[in-house]
């Protein structure tokens, strides 16, 4: 639609302006483009559909975007090694909850409520022997086994029990793993006999003692660090949410802004609006 004479001389009087304002045409506006499309707009030439971006914000603004998917990944990965140490921890809660029951055998088998010699005590003794290499030798997440040695060395788990973990684009940590399937330092599991009750009571006692207080241990720290590792993936994740936040301001707020909607913008910031703004 062909523009009237009123409004070429509007839209030239805010040419003039633009040109003569040297911050505005400049800073703003990139070498006083505006001010060349204004004036091709009076002399009658089709100002195209040129769109009013800041390419600078917009590199800026994806920058942010990918960290922040990079920075939520990496919550993700520690969540994961949260998970990871949970399973771990729970495993050794069973294992140390075995071994009060047999600490429970032994006590009553000296108070004289049960017989050391009886088939049935030895073999529910025996039983919980074996839930606890059970329990050792099946505890795995998504096929990484966390308390059984012999199943070390793969991709995902190294010889000595390091898991690593993925916590930024530059580089990760390692999470640690104890090998309990050989028992503590003093004590192997296959010294828990239920026949042994009945010939060296006290040589039992003696060892479900030193695996309680070890797997207790191990127990505890997998407790700590499972809570570690969970502050660290809230902390990723608010860091991924303020990085969200930062690419949507730096972003335009009308990626769409057009050349004509900013000379209808001046127009009527010129004219005035129905009701004031500024008040």
């Amino acid at each position: 639609m062909a523009l009237t004479d009123i409004e070429k001389s509007l839209l030239y009087n805010y040419s003039q302006q633009l040109l003569q304002q040297d911050m505005l045409t400049n800073q703003m506006f990139a070498g006083s483009k505006v001010g060349q499309d204004l004036r091709s707009m009076v002399l009658g030439e089709s100002p195209g559909a040129a769109i009013f971006t800041n390419p600078f914000e917009e590199a800026i603004s994806g920058t942010l975007r990918a960290d922040a998917d990079v920075t939520r990944q990496a919550a993700r990965n520690v969540g994961e090694a949260a998970s990871m140490m949970g399973v771990a921890r729970t495993s050794m809660s069973t294992i140390v909850d075995a071994l009060e029951s047999m600490e429970s055998i032994i006590e009553d088998i000296q108070a004289g409520n049960l017989e050391a010699s009886s088939s049935v005590v030895q073999a529910d003794y025996d039983a919980l022997r074996d839930k606890i290499t059970g329990t050792i030798g099946s505890t795995d997440y998504n096929g990484i086994y966390m308390l059984d040695s012999s199943q070390w060395g793969t991709d995902q788990i190294s010889s000595g029990g390091q898991v690593y973990v993925q916590s930024s684009k530059d580089g990760g940590f390692d999470i640690s793993f104890h090998a309990v399937d050989g028992g503590s330092s003093s004590t192997d599991w296959s010294d828990l006999s239920g026949t042994a009750l009945a010939t060296d009571l006290n040589e039992q006692k003696s060892f479900v003692d030193d695996l309680k207080s070890w797997a207790g241990s191990i127990e505890d720290m997998y407790a700590v660090k499972e809570d570690n590792l969970g502050s660290q993936q809230v902390q990723l994740e608010s860091q991924a949410q303020l990085l969200d936040s930062a690419a949507q301001m730096r972003k335009p707020s009308d990626p769409d802004y057009s050349l004509e909607k900013l000379l209808a913008d001046l127009i009527i910031r010129e004219t005035g609006t129905i009701y004031d703004t500024n008040g």
